[in-house]
């Protein structure tokens, strides 16, 4: 599904240029379970942003079901975004003066699905996250748990066939980080998603079917379950 040759992403700090990717050539197949793992700086969440067409390479080749992705215009990454990649990200980024469920519908209006379509898919995302009673409840009156569990289903509402999340336990307790982790898992396996994790905790990494080890932009290492 993924395929990245030589990809590299510079930018320029003050006057210094930092090298947050370098060289990076990776394959993930189709419905892999992948995490991605290093310490602050090492360019795990530089490589997520250019896995979900959020930021360009500097240098390089993106293939996305074989097709080259690194040049498409703003619209088309646009698209293929909506279309094809879920995003679930460590502080939630829910919009807080909307219900759960609005906040689920969310993706499907951008897409401009009309409203008696994006309702019960968007009921039906929740229940299976197990929030369907909470659909009339503001972010605000949610648990930090609930409040990611609301952002998986936004993200899985469009039933992308990549989801990608950057620290996704990393705002929450052990307890709800837990069932989150489980329930990521357990969509992966339902739905044959590919997923892939960034974290810099080794416990969750460790989860993981395939675990990358990356260090100053570089994949150091991949292990195997």
């Amino acid at each position: 599904m993924i395929r990245l040759e030589g990809i590299e992403r510079v930018y320029r700090v003050g006057g210094q240029l930092v090298r947050a990717l370098a060289g990076v050539d990776l394959e993930i197949a189709a419905g892999e379970y992948v995490s991605v793992m290093g310490p602050s700086g090492s360019g795990k969440s530089t490589l997520l942003h250019i896995l979900g067409l959020l930021d360009r390479p500097t240098a390089g080749r993106y293939l996305l079901d074989g097709r080259d992705v690194t040049g498409l215009d703003e619209a088309e990454q646009a698209r293929l975004r909506r279309e094809t990649i879920g995003f679930v990200f460590q502080f939630f980024h829910l919009v807080p003066r909307l219900s759960a469920l609005e906040n689920v519908e969310l993706p499907m209006q951008i897409a401009g699905l009309p409203p008696a379509e994006r309702r019960p898919r968007a009921e039906a995302a929740l229940a299976a996250v197990g929030l369907a009673e909470r659909a009339r409840h503001r972010p605000d009156q949610l648990s930090g748990g609930q409040r990611q569990r609301v952002a998986i289903a936004r993200a899985t509402v469009m039933r992308p066939r990549l989801i990608l999340a950057d620290e996704p336990t990393g705002n929450l307790d052990r307890a709800s980080g837990r069932e989150v982790v489980e329930l990521l898992e357990r969509l992966h396996r339902e739905r044959g998603m590919t997923l892939v994790v960034v974290t810099h905790d080794p416990e969750l990494g460790e989860r993981a079917r395939r675990r990358l080890h990356m260090r100053d932009g570089r994949i150091l290492e991949g292990t195997q379950a």
